[in-house]
């Protein structure tokens, strides 16, 4: 897929990063890239791959109109960084942001109220092509500025949109933090194995190797998680009586809904 014009990424920290390479895994070149970035390492790493990179916007080519402009900034940075950018708010540019908590009506006041926006909800396991992205976009975006920011969000996994922003705050509940509660479950996972008696490595080794083998199953498979957890389950066996407690009035369902809804009401309160 062509551009239609060049790309300026600002910001190529870890998520900045892992898109980049999958642009460039996806065919793009070096030289339909720009890259504003503070650091001087990340600068020279960029410049050997032949990517012009420069530490502030006022260092590129005044006459630069980007056909995209991804703001991979972190969202604290977001009210100091984007005000500079107002100028590529032009015919044709779509802005493209990856910041959790920093809504389309932020960069509406920001970039001007006819600026083209979309907001991406992306998530870690994008750092190894395996993420998933939820995108909304305002009225000013058309179906080609749509297409071109779900080629560039599907470089590092999966992509789905929404209509309306008020559901990228259950979105960030459910896939932008999930990583962190699958983590903690390969955690308390290896724990409990100690505390039934296993040595602390060997825990946490087949801790890792299960989780991350059911979820390439559930992910490769076309049957439903609860019927493959039914496979796993015999009658009265040991599965079972594990699920028996999972399942309970307390059991997980609760426990992560309660998480889930946390989660939610914290972005509700970052967008505020």
């Amino acid at each position: 897929m062509r551009l239609g014009g060049h790309l300026l990424l600002v910001g190529c920290g870890k998520m900045g990063g892992a898109l980049l390479n999958g642009w460039f895994e996806e065919g793009l070149s070096a030289g339909e890239i720009f890259v504003v970035e503070p650091f001087a390492e990340t600068r020279e790493a960029l410049a050997a791959k032949g990517v012009t990179c420069v530490s502030h916007l006022d260092e590129l080519d005044a006459a630069l109109s980007p056909a995209v402009v991804v703001l991979a900034v972190k969202p604290q940075h977001m009210p100091d960084a984007v005000p500079f950018y107002r100028r590529l708010a032009r015919p044709g540019t779509v802005f493209l942001s990856i910041a959790a908590g920093t809504t389309i009506g932020f960069f509406e006041g920001q970039l001007g109220q006819e600026a083209a926006i979309v907001r991406s909800m992306p998530n870690t396991p994008a750092a190894i092509g395996r993420g998933i992205s939820v995108l909304c976009a305002n009225g000013r975006v058309s179906a080609d500025q749509r297409e071109t920011c779900e080629f560039l969000m599907r470089a590092v996994g999966e992509v789905a949109w929404v209509e309306e922003e008020a559901l990228l705050d259950p979105v960030t509940a459910v896939s932008g933090s999930g990583p962190a509660y699958v983590f903690l479950l390969v955690e308390t996972l290896a724990q409990a194995g100690v505390e039934a008696g296993l040595p602390e490595d060997l825990a946490m080794r087949l801790a890792r190797a299960t989780v991350s083998g059911a979820g390439e199953l559930v992910r490769r498979s076309e049957e439903a998680p609860a019927t493959l957890r039914r496979h796993v389950t015999s009658p009265g066996g040991t599965t079972q009586a594990a699920l028996e407690v999972l399942t309970a009035d307390d059991g997980l369902q609760p426990l992560m809904t309660r998480a889930v809804a946390a989660a939610k009401r914290r972005s509700e309160e970052l967008d505020a």
